[in-house]
């Protein structure tokens, strides 16, 4: 992260042997995860989010996007100081009020392929499974610019799945998978046209990822990355939603394919109710969760939500470098 330090005055020899002491701490952190979880990296500005996802446009501005409000847009120049900006949408597209009726949209992706960027989000109620994903489309990436492209998917009260909280993978093959899901029987994924942003005609199949065999069975919010020849699922886990009641927690899960099957660390199938905690409540920081990963100039990023216990539980924005240890697990710090 970049995080700025105060100047420090020291004798030579004490700065040289801080020095020392200081390269060991960041060659063992870099190799493996450390005991506790991490605090946030320094973030300021408007920093109120909900279910954020970020891009660096091709000028190197950072742009993101969170839940409500047409989806709430706020840039920075450095990765550090935030600022409000609008929403991706100025006019709200109609078909919105049939999945909402304050046509609200909730849980934006965020990412740039093919020249422009695209970005999956979803429109429902709390508690509903009538919900769909749309897709909009951007030249820019910028506020504003977002021209809407209609539903990629929708789930109704008969299903037994939820059609929110969408995430877009491009495998190493070229292949686009969409993921997506909340409660019912959990996490699952499509395929993509890379052509249309829309689902795969030839390919229609539904490939469940994760679920909780216990009830309500709260595990929703998915993200794939690629890294290397592996493929890790992050999920949510239990409540998000409830200020410094919420007990949301990031997991993962490890396949050799991005339709899985995923297994944890422990070896349990996440469809089983596994998953490797990567970050919980700490401190402060309750609840963080709605995770998404950007791919930065400095490694990749995980960015979510976490509710501040010193401020009424209000929803902020947190952003974590993403290591691998030794077997090849992320973690954050």
């Amino acid at each position: 992260m970049h995080l700025p330090s105060p100047p420090l005055r020291r004798r030579p020899a004490a700065a040289a042997l801080t020095a020392v002491l200081c390269a060991l701490l960041l060659t063992f952190t870099a190799a493996e995860p450390a005991a506790a979880y991490p605090d946030p990296g320094y973030v300021t500005g408007d920093i109120t989010v909900h279910d954020p996802s970020m891009v660096r446009t091709t000028s190197g501005q950072y742009v993101l996007y969170s839940t409500h409000n047409g989806l709430e847009a706020r840039t920075s120049s450095d990765r550090i100081t935030f600022t409000r900006a609008g929403s991706a949408f100025t006019a709200l597209p109609s078909w919105w009020s049939g999945y909402s009726s304050g046509k609200d949209p909730w849980a934006p992706d965020v990412s740039y392929h093919n020249g422009k960027y695209l970005m999956y989000y979803a429109v429902s109620s709390f508690g509903s499974n009538k919900s769909a994903i749309g897709l909009a489309v951007s030249s820019t990436g910028l506020p504003g610019s977002w021209s809407d492209s209609g539903v990629v998917y929708s789930s109704a009260t008969s299903d037994d799945y939820n059609a929110i909280d969408p995430s877009l993978l491009v495998d190493s093959s070229g292949r686009w998978w969409l993921s997506f899901g909340s409660y019912w029987t959990g996490v699952y994924s499509i395929r993509i046209d890379p052509a249309t942003g829309k689902q795969l005609a030839s390919d229609t199949a539904r490939h469940h990822l994760a679920t909780r065999p216990d009830s309500p069975y709260a595990v929703e919010a998915p993200y794939i990355l690629q890294h290397g020849s592996s493929y890790y699922l992050f999920a949510s886990y239990d409540a998000c939603c409830a200020g410094t009641s919420s007990t949301y927690k990031i997991k993962v899960g490890r396949a050799s394919s991005p339709t899985g099957p995923f297994y944890d660390r422990n070896g349990t199938d996440m469809l089983n109710g596994g998953g490797t905690l990567v970050l919980a409540t700490h401190g402060r920081y309750i609840g963080p969760g709605g995770q998404s990963v950007l791919h930065d100039t400095d490694g990749d990023l995980l960015v979510y939500h976490y509710y501040d216990g010193n401020d009424s539980g209000t929803p902020k924005l947190g952003v974590n470098l993403l290591g691998w240890d030794s077997a090849g697990w992320p973690y954050a710090y």
